[in-house]
């Protein structure tokens, strides 16, 4: 009987590991197409100015992502869509695999398959970090492993070399994540309060302040170029999150507590709730290090961004790594519930409607933005036209360009203006769409005109592409999606204003949105920045 039932489990965990190859072979070619098959989202485009114009450190982020973006377009050199965002794509299947690494640590190879089936099918892995290009990309990876260091050192001894070198190693991923993105932090929030309430042993071993030191160490540039820059990017972070004595808004709370259920799929979301009171009301056996390691590592950072939701706007995929973190119990509890009666008509149900889930929004999400297949009334005015439709955020960038560079040329031709003539904005979107698909193709500059706040980087873009020049002429483009006219943001500082072109985007053969065309001639004054 013991043989037979040997024999069974060997059989059992080739066909999870089968079915795990195929799950990583399967979401990797999808991934891969749409990531280039779409045009870039509003914050893709912008964060490709990372690439561009590297730095220590950026005005919203760290470093790590315009790194990551130059290494694999070959320095823009493969200046693609895809090409930007591979690192995605290969992220996305690492992180497929530490997850079930994961699962199959805490529990055995079926927690660890499910672990990874539901990591796939999270909107905020499989879609945000897992076909575009954002911070939350290299966050993701770096948070993923560092769990599953920080498991396997607190399930050793303190004292052994395996503890050790895990600790050293946990010190070095969560300062990569610090330069990805700031909200990595609280896996060390996670760690040393786990320490000073469950084990206070390691209070007395090196590797831990070494292990600091490492992720200090890598967050380094991050604060020398602050310190350089006045601060400006913890500043900017700061006025998000701190209270300024505006009163409760529930609207905000009830935004980032729904955005947090669909961003990680609602029957993802169902199952990690399902499984945190089963965890609480001891239905799920995980030995005692886990339990707790799990919840610190995961619900600090959730209820943080709760609590700044009463009184500032947030965005629900701030707290995705904590999430991913708690698909881990899901998949417990997945693997625990199936063994009864109960279980095994319940829980797949809900693994099964994940999975829908995700195929669907994938697949009616990439075809709406290219071809529009729901089609919506849109009754807005000719100048407004699409101001509604997201998906035109993702749509009809590309087509830009050749109609734009008509109307130049025959300007030029004109000499109606000059060929060094730059592209002016007073936002950062939809100036770096403006900036990627149009200008720097075409050889053109780019400048942005406003505050700190709306121009963020191009602040010092302005500066190292020469700045502003008194009576020099500029083109400025805006769209119907996010209609400004020139004079309502450039008040008296142009000799003339003077409408150029309209250039209209269609889709299915139907106007989508538009495109304005507008001559600044003669700058009469030199903006701050």
């Amino acid at each position: 009987m013991e043989k037979e039932r040997t024999k069974y489990l060997k059989i059992n965990d080739q066909i999870i590991r089968r079915g795990f190859i195929t799950l990583l072979v399967i979401s990797f070619a999808i991934r891969a197409v749409l990531a280039f098959w779409l045009e870039f989202g509003n914050d893709e485009v912008y964060y490709v100015l990372y690439a561009r114009y590297p730095d220590w450190s950026h005005f919203d982020h760290p470093p790590m992502l315009g790194w990551l973006m130059q290494l694999t377009s070959l320095n823009l050199l493969l200046n693609y869509e895809g090409f930007l965002r591979f690192s995605s794509l290969i992220f996305m299947t690492i992180n497929t695999l530490f997850v079930f690494r994961i699962g199959k640590l805490v529990k055995n190879e079926k927690t660890g398959f499910y672990a990874a089936l539901l990591y796939s099918t999270s909107f905020y892995s499989a879609i945000i970090t897992g076909i575009f290009i954002l911070p939350d990309t290299p966050q993701n990876l770096c948070w993923i492993v560092s769990i599953w260091l920080i498991l396997n050192l607190f399930l050793s001894e303190p004292e052994s070399p395996k503890a050790r070198k895990f600790m050293l190693l946990t010190g070095l991923t969560i300062g990569l994540g610090m330069i990805s993105k700031y909200t990595s932090i609280y896996l060390w929030v996670g760690v040393l309060v786990y320490i000073l309430f469950y084990d206070r042993r390691w209070l007395k071993q090196s590797s831990l302040y070494i292990s600091l030191l490492i992720s200090f160490i890598c967050f380094l540039p991050v604060l020398l170029w602050n310190f350089s820059n006045d601060f400006v990017s913890f500043g900017f972070h700061a006025n998000r999150i701190v209270w300024n004595s505006n009163p409760i808004r529930f609207d905000f709370l009830l935004t980032e507590f729904f955005g947090g259920i669909v961003y990680n799929n609602p029957a993802n979301y169902l199952l990690i709730v399902i499984s945190v009171i089963a965890l609480f009301r001891h239905k799920i056996q995980l030995e005692k290090p886990v339990k707790r390691l799990l919840l610190l590592l995961s619900l600090p950072l959730i209820v943080t961004f709760l609590f700044f939701s009463l009184f500032r706007a947030t965005l629900p995929h701030w707290t995705g790594p904590a999430y991913n973190t708690l698909l881990i119990l899901a998949a417990v509890w997945l693997e625990t519930g199936s063994t009864g009666e109960s279980g095994k008509g319940r829980i797949p149900v809900l693994l099964k409607l994940s999975v829908a889930m995700v195929i669907i929004v994938i697949t009616i999400g990439s075809l709406q933005v290219k071809f529009g297949i729901i089609p919506f009334k849109d009754t807005a005015p000719f100048h407004r036209i699409g101001k509604d439709d997201v998906t035109m955020d993702m749509y009809g960038w590309r087509d830009v360009k050749p109609a734009f560079e008509k109307t130049r040329n025959r300007l030029i031709a004109e000499g109606k203006m000059k060929p060094d003539c730059a592209l002016i904005g007073e936002n950062w979107f939809p100036l770096a769409d403006f900036d990627y698909y149009v200008a720097r193709p075409s050889g053109m500059k780019v400048f942005a005109m406003g505050s700190l706040d709306r121009i963020h980087k191009y602040y010092w873009v302005n500066k190292e592409s020469g700045g502003f020049q008194l009576n020099s002429d500029y083109y400025y483009l805006t769209t119907s999606r996010d209609y400004k006219h020139p004079e309502q943001i450039f008040p008296q500082l142009f000799d003339q204003i003077i409408p150029s072109d309209t250039i209209t985007i269609e889709r299915n053969g139907k106007p989508a949105k538009r495109v304005f065309v507008y001559l600044l001639k003669g700058l009469k004054v030199l903006p701050n920045n």
